[in-house]
Formats: structure tokens, C-alpha cells, sequence
């Protein structure tokens, strides 16, 4: 709600990716070059093998006057610094899916001749979408590991709990209601109280209770090593994705 829906162009080789910004009442164009000449502030989302092509397509019309802000998995600032003009402000930054429910996690880290008036104008449009926070860029990968893919491992999670409860005799349903909204309010007290979840977790727990038996078994499960360890595996990946 931050910018006016008609002063948004969005540009796509198909009819097909632009219907969704027509039905929000953005106009639309097919030309990229368009987008240049009537804004200031760019997004590159692409996937990361076709950036470059768009890159060299739009570089005649980028000007020192253009934020270029990129959202394309494993492509570095230096790469966007090399094949844009020599000075441009440029930005990267890695959201993840909840960012359509305003719930995202979003990291960005800037470029040389981003300033500060940059990073707050992206901070500031990008507030309304969730959590965003400026970082090194070489978090960004982390970050991916943690919250990119990190959004799968929760569904994982809530998907076993529901499935827990249906053994018991739950109704499927319900069970995967009440299992989203454990997550939803476990992670609301994380963020309003700024508790250490090692804190809140001790906080659930009481001496011979259903919680620390309930525990237990995770432990002896290794709950926490392979969580750990799924954070390690896409990491790396999305390192190896830079590279490549």
C-alpha cells in the first residue's frame, strides 16, 4: 500500500506472467527498456540464467539516476557492478514466499555506490512485505539455507505434528489448523518477547510433564543436528549456485 498500483510497470516476454499485475492495476509492457525510461527504482526478477541477457538488453538505458535492485538466486553484486554501468546503485536482495501473506523474512545488502538513502528507501517500501534487514552479502546465501528453504522445513514440521495428531484421533483438518497456528504464535513470542527460544522452550516445560517427555524423543531423534544440517546442505548449495 506504500506506492500507487498505476505507478508500477512490469515487464514479461508473456501475456500469461502479467496477468496477476493487470488484476492489481499495474500497467504492463512487454519492452524492459520501457520500465527504464519511466522509473527509478528497478527490479530484476528473473531466474539467475537469464539475468545476464536482460542485463545487457537494459544497460544502454540504466543511469546514474536508477536504483537497479536484483532478486536473482546466487548472482553477486560484483557480477550486477560488471555488467551494469560503471556507478550504478545496485542492490541485492533474497526474500522468501510468505512475502505474499506480508510475513516474509528479507535480507539486502548493497553495492559500492549504493548510500544509505538507497538502502532505506528499500527497506522502507519493503517493511510492509515482513522482516527486512541489510546485511553482508555474504549472508545472503545463509539466509537462503535458513529462511529461503527454511520455509519448507516448517511445513515439514507442521506437516508431522498434524500427522501426530490424526494417530491420536484427531480429525486431519483440524489437526493441521491448530498445528499452523502453534507455529504462528511459538514464532510471535519469539519476535515480541526477544527471548532466546532455548529460554521459551525451558518456559513450556515442566518437572515429569508431557512437554520434556515429548522432547526427549526429538533428542533421541536428532531433531536438532538434522535441522542444523538442512541448513548446512542448501547453504552450500546456494554457494555452489554463485559459482556456477
Amino acid at each position: 500500500g506504500k506506492v500507487p498500483a498505476n505507478s508500477i510497470l512490469a515487464s514479461a516476454p508473456s501475456d500469461k506472467n502479467l496477468d496477476a499485475w493487470r488484476e492489481l492495476g499495474c500497467r504492463t509492457t512487454h519492452c524492459n527498456l520501457e520500465v527504464l525510461q519511466e522509473s527509478t527504482l528497478v527490479f530484476l526478477a528473473t531466474k539467475p540464467h537469464i539475468l545476464p541477457g536482460v542485463l545487457q538488453e537494459i544497460r544502454p538505458a540504466v543511469g546514474p539516476h536508477h536504483v537497479v535492485v536484483s532478486l536473482a538466486a546466487g548472482v553477486t553484486l560484483q557480477t550486477l557492478q560488471r555488467l551494469l554501468p560503471a556507478g550504478t546503485k545496485v542492490l541485492r536482495l533474497m526474500p522468501n514466499l510468505p512475502c505474499v501473506v506480508q510475513a516474509g523474512a528479507m535480507v539486502f545488502a548493497r553495492g559500492s555506490s549504493a548510500g544509505d538513502g538507497e538502502a532505506t528507501l528499500l527497506k522502507s517500501l519493503l517493511s510492509s512485505c515482513g522482516l527486512c534487514e541489510e546485511v553482508p552479502e555474504s549472508y545472503i546465501n545463509i539466509h537462503t539455507g535458513l529462511s529461503g528453504s527454511g520455509v519448507a522445513y516448517v511445513y515439514l514440521f507442521a506437516e508431522a505434528l498434524a500427522e501426530g495428531a490424526v494417530k491420536m484421533g484427531m480429525p486431519g483438518g483440524l489437526a493441521s489448523r491448530i498445528a499452523a497456528q502453534t507455529l504462528l504464535g511459538a514464532a510471535k513470542m519469539m519476535l515480541e518477547t526477544g527471548e532466546h527460544p532455548a529460554k521459551l522452550r525451558g518456559d513450556v516445560c515442566t518437572p515429569g510433564g508431557t512437554t520434556i517427555h515429548a522432547l526427549h524423543q526429538l533428542e533421541k531423534g536428532a531433531l536438532r543436528a538434522t535441522v542444523m544440517n538442512a541448513v548446512e546442505a542448501a547453504t552450500n548449495r546456494a554457494c555452489d549456485m554463485a559459482k556456477d
